[in-house]
């Protein structure tokens, strides 16, 4: 008996603090999430250390009179809510009033606040330590709240031992402002470190100009708008041209109604709309802003309101792979030589701009070499292929006008792409396209590669090639794929068999890997001469593809050199 008592308010805050409070960073995400609640229209973060010493935030919102900001400093103390009903679609970023208790019990802390609307009219200034009040005085300040902490995990010396450098704490300070400051754009914010600026993020009326400001002009321009719909859901953001993708320096940025979170499955969605664009080992940046009704996502599942709980999960990662890879099909996701857009080109996105893509959600990928793409296709109309001579240089690109600049499409790499896409189509369940030969192929094999083609037969089969033993070590082969006329079928079907028996195709997507190395084997090279009609077929047939700027290995299909990339470079612009 006398083995279960209750803790004292002191040790139960401190271990609030630890569900809420991790880090510098996570006091700055804290405050400012309070800044915005309170309808500040400027922000500013300052940090010492990295935080260690100093976090400050002042905002110009609504601030306190001196019985809320007493009241303040009390658990689950809140203005946002009032019921358990009130949780469900609640918008505000915070509502559980557990931040700044939650804080002020693990550092020194001064609060200074006034509502009134004068310049300076009384204000109230509240200190504590260790989550106790010790003086609650007036002050003299304009309207808006200041929240100094000092001296972070002063009381909890285990737990600051766990901070990490100044460099890292000051990164994700940075990190916890921009997702922030994403999601309102009229808002500015700014973070001073050291007595240096290293966020400064003025009010803009649109995501990429925001964008521009918080990781460069360069990186926003390269980036793609992603403009999605289905039902009640939306999907929007930028993501970047599969070109343009690295293998480091992710950026993984969602907000779901403006609350910023995090989810690896959903961005493992966003990279799935990357699947056979990219190499297996890039990861692409995204900035995704999600639209749902309230009451069909869960916001209250994290101490920190880190992570949000779906009710559809499946429709979400759904959506939100398809948005990815409906702003991958345009003519625009083709690499660019030069800047992306004009410096002049207004490239604001708003909920009201239109999406401008090559298909739509249930658009089928091209299948037969004789598939010709829809007349209105956005992709036909840019290119202004239809009739127009073209030209191959090194007998490797083909370079067409389009409106806007010139078109340089790699012949292997687009052929590659509409060979992939119809072999997928084969590959699950289409039959194959074959031509049957005069005089069966004989091929001498190695025992594994035996054991090989008879274990693959129906997946070597899909794609048009007709396999039969021939008794002790070879094969012989009665029908073989046609994609073009100089193509090389036992060569192919050789290379395909060791790609099999060394296990160079395994993995989740065995099938996809297969199609893409089918799809390289076969397609014709770079140096095959084609005549006019050989490059107007190859060209109709890429652009009747789902994702035709990209091949299957993270390169392009084509490039552009934009029109104004010439008249700057000739000087006349």
């Amino acid at each position: 008996m006398g083995r279960i008592k209750i803790l004292p308010s002191s040790v139960a805050d401190q271990i609030a603090a630890g569900e809420v409070i991790e880090r510098p960073a996570s006091v700055v995400k804290e405050l400012v999430e309070n800044s915005l609640d309170a309808g500040a229209t400027e922000i500013v973060v300052e940090l010492e250390e990295g935080g260690r010493s100093l976090v400050r935030v002042s905002d110009d919102g609504v601030g306190m009179d001196r019985s809320d900001a007493l009241l303040s400093l009390d658990r689950h103390a809140t203005s946002k809510i009032s019921s358990a009903s009130d949780l469900i679609g609640v918008a505000s970023y915070g509502f559980r009033g557990e931040a700044l208790p939650a804080i002020a019990s693990v550092c020194l802390f001064e609060l200074e606040t006034a509502a009134a609307k004068g310049q300076r009219e009384a204000g109230t200034r509240v200190s504590a330590r260790a989550g106790r009040v010790e003086t609650a005085e007036p002050t003299a300040r304009s309207r808006g709240t200041t929240v100094t902490v000092r001296r972070l995990f002063y009381n909890t010396p285990a737990r600051r031992k766990f901070l990490r450098s100044q460099r890292s704490e000051t990164r994700a300070s940075i990190q916890a402002l921009t997702v922030l400051a994403l999601t309102r754009l009229d808002v500015s914010f700014k973070l001073i470190s050291d007595s240096r600026v290293l966020v400064d993020a003025p009010r803009v009326s649109g995501v990429a100009d925001r964008i521009a400001s918080l990781v460069g002009a360069n990186t926003a321009e390269g980036l793609l708008p992603v403009d999605y719909a289905t039902g009640a859901m939306s999907v929007r953001g930028y993501v970047p041209r599969p070109a343009d993708a690295k293998a480091s320096g992710r950026k993984a940025l969602l907000c779901v109604n403006g609350r910023p979170f995090k989810d690896p499955f959903l961005v493992r969605a966003a990279e799935n709309g990357y699947r056979a664009t990219i190499p297996a080992d890039v990861r692409p940046t995204v900035f995704l802003s999600l639209g749902l009704p309230g009451d069909r996502v869960d916001v209250n599942v994290h101490p920190a309101k880190l992570e949000v709980r779906f009710r559809d999960r499946m429709l979400v990662e759904r959506a939100v792979e398809e948005a990815v890879r409906q702003a991958l099909r345009p003519l625009e996701a083709a690499a660019v030589v030069g800047w992306s857009v004009p410096p002049s080109a207004d490239r604001r996105w708003t909920p009201e701009t239109p999406w401008r893509g090559a298909g739509t959600a249930d658009r089928p990928v091209a299948g037969s070499a004789d598939l010709l793409p829809d007349s209105d296709s956005p992709f036909v109309r840019a290119s202004r292929v239809p009739g127009q001579q073209l030209l191959q240089v090194f007998n490797t690109y083909i370079v067409f006008e389009t409106p806007d600049g010139v078109t340089i499409v790699d012949q292997h790499s687009a052929h590659e792409r509409v060979l992939y896409e119809r072999a997928m189509l084969e590959l699950t369940g289409q039959n194959g396209s074959s031509q049957r030969l005069l005089l069966p192929l004989t091929i001498d094999l190695e025992p594994a590669e035996l054991d090989v083609v008879d274990s693959h037969r129906e997946l070597l089969s899909s794609i048009g090639y007709e396999v039969e033993g021939f008794g002790g070590r070879s094969v012989v082969l009665h029908a073989v794929p046609n994609p073009h006329p100089r193509f090389d079928a036992r060569r192919c079907f050789e290379e395909l068999v060791a790609d099999l028996t060394h296990n160079r195709l395994e993995g989740l997507n065995q099938m996809e890997r297969f199609a893409a190395t089918y799809a390289c084997k076969a397609a014709i090279k770079a140096g095959h001469e084609l005549d006019q009609e050989e490059m107007h077929n190859l060209l109709t047939r890429l652009f009747a593809c789902q994702l035709p700027p990209h091949d299957v290995h993270g390169r392009p299909t084509m490039v552009q050199l934009p029109k104004h990339e010439l008249e700057r470079r000739f000087g006349r612009s």
